[in-house]
């Protein structure tokens, strides 16, 4: 198992106030199928993903992340509404909630990459269905730690700390995971697949380690199971 980074506290840095970090990068931490470093290859260089109903276009900067990292995100991660490329529920994720019932700070695995900001922005207009080519204007986000970019499902910013002087950057969607408006939906079997190859090939966990943890994550749970999960990187029953 690979030991994952901490990041650092944003308020008062100034790598923060300054946007990325002294190198024009920052940390794209994915924690849903973008975990998958074959799958983020396709938002990356273009083409459609194993399992995928679509075709990416790719980034204006096609080149491979400078650097990769495992890291916990504090929150939660949940499946809603219906995904256009995998049918199922997308993986969203909720920064201020933890497990029901928990008496610990909940955490939740996820994949940084080391991008230009050109990248991150074209990244994140992919997931929205939209062409790639404008860059996000970051000053927000930086200064609050959240900004939200309009109505759509991965339209809000939300940046967790530093690391390596950068910040660490992801999108969800600007509802929480208890909103009683929006319906919690189980993902495909190929969703699932990318996200738990993406924690085994970044964390070191065992396939039934990420099994069992995407399997308790609300939408997926009683649903899925972990050994269903499991078999689907081709290892039930590893313990």
């Amino acid at each position: 198992m690979t030991r994952p980074r901490r990041l650092e506290a944003l308020p008062g840095s100034p790598e923060a106030a300054h946007g990325p970090g002294r190198t024009g990068r920052l940390w794209y931490a994915a924690y849903g199928s973008n975990m998958d470093p074959d799958r983020l290859a396709c938002y990356l260089a273009g083409g459609r993903p194993g399992g995928g109903r679509r075709d990416c276009p790719g980034c204006r900067d096609a080149s491979p992340p400078a650097h990769t990292v495992p890291v916990m995100l504090p929150g939660l991660l949940y499946f809603a509404t219906e995904s256009q490329i995998w049918t199922g529920g997308r993986a969203f994720y909720d920064p201020g909630r933890g497990r029901p019932g928990a008496t610990e700070p909940c955490e939740i695995p996820a994949h940084a990459y080391l991008l230009t900001l050109s990248q991150f922005s074209d990244i994140a207009a992919q997931e929205m269905y939209r062409a790639p080519g404008e860059d996000l204007d970051l000053a927000e986000v930086l200064a609050h730690g959240r900004a939200r970019l309009g109505p759509g499902c991965y339209e809000t910013l939300v940046c967790t700390g530093l690391l390596d002087g950068h910040p660490v950057l992801t999108f969800t969607a600007p509802w929480s995971s208890t909103d009683g408006t929006v319906g919690l939906n189980p993902p495909a079997a190929a969703y699932l697949r990318h996200i738990a190859a993406g924690i085994v090939a970044a964390h070191g966990w065992s396939p039934h380690r990420a099994a069992a943890y995407l399997a308790d994550c609300p939408g997926a749970r009683g649903h899925w199971t972990a050994a269903r999960i499991a078999a689907l990187v081709g290892t039930a029953g590893e313990a």
